[in-house]
């Protein structure tokens, strides 16, 4: 990583970098209000941009620039929204420059990277805002033409008047169009007349990624700044009772070591030199709460299971007749354990606070919900908060969290100087924040005919909030529904892991769906068919999915898989999951290779409406089911009395290059506006694997890791955390 120094952005420099000197069209949008159009105003010169929070300028040499307001973590959002913009204002794309636009609340309404919520929630909005944009210079045109408006077309960023030949860039009207009034309704296109969105575009920061010179949270450095690593409670329910750190405080190129908030910070002028230091530190914890361990985290699991203690989530017909009347009843558990996110970069944040005012400088997914932590904590204003957010290396939900920055903004405030707190990776993989443990036990109840009448889901996480999802298909397709759940406060710290709860949800909902396919004696594609004709002919209850949809992917990937076909030494495995607004189908291939199996390919149909970037949207597919394979094969954090077992890579198993299976992409094409797409792809991966990984070993993989199962061939349920 490059280690020059960044500027941090205030109002004033963001508005000289915005200000066109030559006369040209500024125009700035609310892109994020209800009624964007409405809020649009166009401004020239110098302009006021105060409640106003996304950008396009054109400079009078036919430059376009787009400000991009979501933050970047690698989902491609920096490229996807200029896209639009760009699609509906007929722009050349190569001659678009990108710039990251600050954190601004007041213009701004959701600078947020998480959720797959970025291009649904915005969609309409930046569409709007080109084609007002390109509304006006096609005024300007007309004016300075003189000729008729609906004579004139656009293309490539140029206006053009095909009676006369005449032709000319944007940049020669905008002067003329910053003067015009905003149209108050402006047709947009159809997608059949899409040239940029659907289009497979590069990122617009690849170059400088490539090439080291983006700028990550790692990278900061500053005049004056010091560095900083702090040391927190070995164990999730201790808390500080002494330190000397007299010892450290001799080592070379350490200042300083002081303790705030249940932590010992080192600070210093290395990283390197504070690493070391901290080993000579001499600190004693003292317990506060229960130390748990994963053996009692499986009994709270299994104990809330079998209890009859739970919050009834959904309840459809009379599901104790029901089960009285089936002819045939299946039954399983699953159990999940708590995983870190293991982002390539390490949590880190700098911050200068002073008297009355605070700077933060790092990567973090929610920059507004940091800004408003860090004004509480510090008793400020939010105005006297600023907050610069850099591209992220990694986040998959940890970045959502604020206890980084706030940690970083609380020793800067105690020791009056700017500084950068730095984590190891292994304060990292301890530092909490992890994706919740949870099990599930599911009961199908079969009539004579093989139909699944009854459905029943017992929900049981730790720090999980809600660990079932109600809603979830094929609920709506059934006549009678118990979905319940109960969740366990613990003092081990978790939070928003790729697609929550979900991520293992769908693939135990899977696995057991081809469990009761194999009890009913019919094949897992045509059971999932059967269930998704019922719910459209004869809903049940609230129906949030569209079957139609869901019929789309799994006809899809049954067709690209070949799934009713056989091959040789191949065996399938299918999986099917309505996520994120997102219909996801796939199918894993897993083969024997030196008698063990292997998973060798994976096929996915997906439905998420209109595409965006192909290029994007298909690393974004493949780096789900990567991220999802690698979680469902190997992902584990245990706990020894509150301390986690797992600190680093040699002890923490991540997927490895050669194990990641090729992957096969289709979308369903069709006109709906787009949905999510960052985290769809991951829930049911687990369970096609899982489902193949049977069919070649005759064991039903049930929990994660499912390396336990390869390495000990074993198929109960419940025992991996």
């Amino acid at each position: 990583m490059s280690t020059s120094k960044i500027a941090s952005p205030n109002r004033r420099q963001f508005l000289k970098t915005t200000t066109l000197a030559g006369g040209g069209l500024f125009l700035s949008f609310d892109l994020f209000s209800k009624n964007s159009s409405s809020r649009m105003k166009v401004q020239s010169g110098e302009a006021d941009l105060v409640h106003f929070n996304s950008y396009l300028s054109i400079d009078p040499d036919g430059t376009v620039t787009i400000f991009s307001p979501n933050p970047e973590v690698g989902q491609g959002i920096k490229t996807s929204f200029p896209m639009i913009i760009a699609e509906e204002l007929d722009l050349d794309w190569k001659k678009i420059k990108v710039v990251q636009a600050p954190l601004d609340t007041k213009r701004f309404e959701r600078q947020v990277a998480g959720g797959s919520r970025s291009t649904p929630h915005s969609w309409k909005r930046l569409r709007e805002a080109g084609a007002s944009a390109r509304n006006l210079l096609l005024q300007a045109a007309s004016a300075q033409w003189k000729v008729p408006m609906d004579q004139l077309s656009t293309s490539m960023g140029m206006i053009h008047h095909k009676a006369t030949g005449k032709m000319e860039h944007y940049g020669a009207f905008a002067g003329a169009a910053a003067k015009l009034d905003l149209p108050k309704e402006i047709p947009l296109k159809d997608p059949s007349q899409f040239h940029t969105i659907g289009t497979w575009v590069k990122g617009v920061d690849n170059m400088e990624v490539f090439t080291g010179k983006t700028q990550y949270g790692l990278d900061i450095y500053k005049p004056g700044m010091k560095q900083a690593m702090i040391v927190r409670a070995p164990a999730f329910g201790l808390k500080l009772k002494s330190v000397n750190g007299e010892a450290a405080k001799s080592m070379p190129g350490i200042e300083e070591v002081v303790s705030f908030n249940n932590r010992v910070a080192i600070i210093g002028k290395s990283t390197w030199e504070i690493m070391k230091a901290r080993k000579a530190l001499n600190i004693e914890w003292q317990k506060d709460t229960d130390l748990e361990s994963s053996e009692m985290h499986n009994k709270i699991l299994s104990d809330m299971i079998g209890s009859g203690k739970m919050e009834t989530r959904r309840a459809e017909g009379n599901i104790e007749q029901a089960f009285k009347d089936a002819v045939k009843t299946v039954e399983s558990e699953f159990q999940c354990p708590f995983i870190p996110h293991n982002s390539m970069e390490p949590m880190n944040f700098y911050a200068d606070v002073r008297e009355d005012s605070a700077e933060l400088v790092g990567p973090t997914q929610n920059p507004e919900s940091a800004r408003n932590a860090v004004a509480r904590l510090l008793n400020l204003s939010q105005d006297k908060v600023n907050v610069v957010f850099t591209r992220m290396g990694g986040g998959f939900g940890r970045r959502l969290n604020s206890d980084f920055a706030l940690e970083a903004a609380e020793l800067s405030k105690l020791i009056k100087s700017p500084v950068k707190v730095t984590w190891s990776r292994e304060d990292d993989m301890t530092g909490g924040i992890y994706r919740p443990a949870c099990k599930y036990k599911f009961k199908a109840g079969l009539d004579a005919n093989g139909n699944m009448i009854a459905f029943q889901l017992r929900a049981a996480g730790i720090n999980s909030g809600n660990p079932s999802r109600e809603n979830n298909f094929p609920v709506g397709a059934i006549d009678h529904v118990l979905v319940e759940s109960s969740d366990y406060k613990s003092p081990i710290t978790t939070g928003p892991w790729r697609a929550p709860i979900t991520n293992f949800l769908a693939g135990a909902e899977q696995i057991f769906f081809d469990e009761v396919a194999e009890a009913a004696g019919k094949d897992p594609v045509a059971l999932r068919l059967e269930w998704v004709a019922k719910a459209k002919a004869k809903p049940v209850g609230k129906v949030l999915y569209e079957p139609d949809r869901f019929k789309a992917v799994i006809d899809l990937v049954a067709e690209k898989s070949q799934w009713f076909k056989k091959k040789k030494g191949v065996y399938k495995g299918f999986s099917v999951y309505f996520a994120h607004s997102t219909y996801v189908a796939q199918v894993a291939e897993v083969v024997k290779v030196k008698g063990k199996p292997v998973v060798k390919k994976v096929y996915c149909a997906v439905d998420c409406g209109i595409l965006v970037n192909q290029s994007g949207a298909l690393n974004q597919i493949v780096g789900s089911v990567v991220d999802g394979m690698g979680a469902a094969m190997y992902g584990r954090l245990t706990f020894k009395e509150g301390s986690p077992n797992e600190t680093n890579f040699d002890k923490y198993r991540m997927i490895r290059m050669g194990e990641i299976p090729d992957v096969e992409v289709h979308f369903v094409k069709n006109t709906i506006d787009p949905t999510g797409l960052g985290e769809p792809a991951l829930p049911p991966v687990s369970g096609a694997i899982g489902n193949a990984l049977y069919r070649a070993t005759g064991i039903r993989y049930r929990d994660q890791p499912f390396i336990d199962y390869m390495n000990e061939g074993k198929a109960g349920a419940g025992q991996n955390m």
